[in-house]
């Protein structure tokens, strides 16, 4: 029998400032009204990160949430993997080691892996198997932070579905045989044929930062070819979605009957409702973040912390965790709490 891995505990962090419906509506010129933004966006507010709020800063703070959470040694550590952004305080530092030094973690060793907004379904597929690979890991922490908000220009309208980009962290451990709240089932899908047709536009290599430029560089985070985007996430993006669950499931042993709470994370409200239709699913049986907006990889995180003190998440509860990242990759996760 091989080893069996259970979710020990989450943290979070989020910052103190926040930016209304109406702020978002008024920073978009009017384009679109604050009725707009909460009913069709589902944006009721967002978080902005602060002075110190920066992504790897924010990461150490959920892991010391989380710490305190779960009652954790961070001694017994063994492995951090930090799914937070590259944008971060330093380009070229690694953030898990930022937070393995700000957590007391001396006994683990720590890399960065990225996968847009799929990062945290990726990485807990990746501690899985690393947990039952290697006999000498028992305990992985999941951490990281995010703000790539910084980046939203709210003038540009094809930026629509990222004018709900928001700021904070999230961590999760891990353990080997733990016992209960068993990670049962995963499944990825990329497709690198939309790789490059949303990102950063200057920065990088290919269009580097000027004199001439800096100030644009600052609001960057486009759609670089939205034809291609929208046309073929039209076409591949929910079948692709219904894959990994499916696949999920059935690597659980499970069915969509079987799903008891959709830890999903933030899309505009109608896809929203359309996937709980599809899933036979009610309101009640997800968390809809419309008082967060979207942390990117962290909202799985967010929305699994939320659901256990709201008691939407307990023993027994059979967990679908779902996410989506530009580049393009879709994934979930299946997780039998309790």
């Amino acid at each position: 029998m091989k080893p069996r891995v259970g979710i020990v505990g989450t943290g979070i962090y989020l910052p103190k400032q926040t930016m209304s419906a109406k702020e978002i509506s008024e920073r978009t010129k009017g384009v679109w009204t604050e009725e707009a933004v909460i009913a069709k966006l589902g944006i009721k507010q967002i978080y902005l990160p602060g002075e110190d709020d920066g992504t790897q800063e924010m990461g150490a703070k959920a892991a010391l949430d989380c710490l305190e959470n779960t009652k954790v040694d961070p001694k017994d550590i063994d492995v951090i993997l930090c799914m937070g952004e590259e944008w971060k305080e330093y380009p070229l530092t690694t953030s898990a080691l930022y937070i393995q030094d700000r957590i007391g973690a001396v006994n683990a060793w720590g890399i960065d892996v990225q996968n847009r907004c799929c990062t945290t379904v990726s990485a807990l597929k990746m501690a899985q198997d690393m947990l039952i690979a290697d006999d000498e890991i028992n305990t992985i922490m999941v951490v990281g932070g995010y703000r790539n908000g910084d980046f939203v220009d709210f003038t540009d309208k094809n930026m629509s579905m990222m004018y709900n980009l928001s700021a904070g962290a999230g961590a999760v451990i891990l353990q080997k045989n733990y016992g209960k709240n068993l990670l049962l089932g995963s499944h990825i899908i990329a497709d690198g044929s939309l790789s490059r047709t949303a990102g950063v536009e200057i920065g990088g290599i290919c269009h580097p930062i000027t004199p001439d430029n800096y100030l644009e560089a600052r609001k960057s985070l486009r759609l670089m070819d939205p034809v291609k985007m929208k046309d073929r996430l039209n076409e591949v993006s929910m079948p692709n979605w219904y894959k990994c669950i499916d696949e999920s499931l059935r690597k659980a042993h499970l069915e969509r009957k079987d799903i008891t709470y959709l830890d999903i994370l933030h899309i505009k409200r109608s896809g929203h409702k359309a996937m709980l239709a599809d899933l036979n699913l009610t309101e009640e049986q997800t968390i809809y973040l419309e008082d967060y907006g979207h942390l990117g990889q962290v909202d799985q995180i967010l929305s699994l912390h939320l659901a256990l003190k709201s008691g939407q998440v307990k023993d027994g509860s059979v967990i679908c965790m779902l996410a989506a990242g530009i580049g393009y990759v879709w994934a979930a996760n299946i997780i039998k709490w309790g």
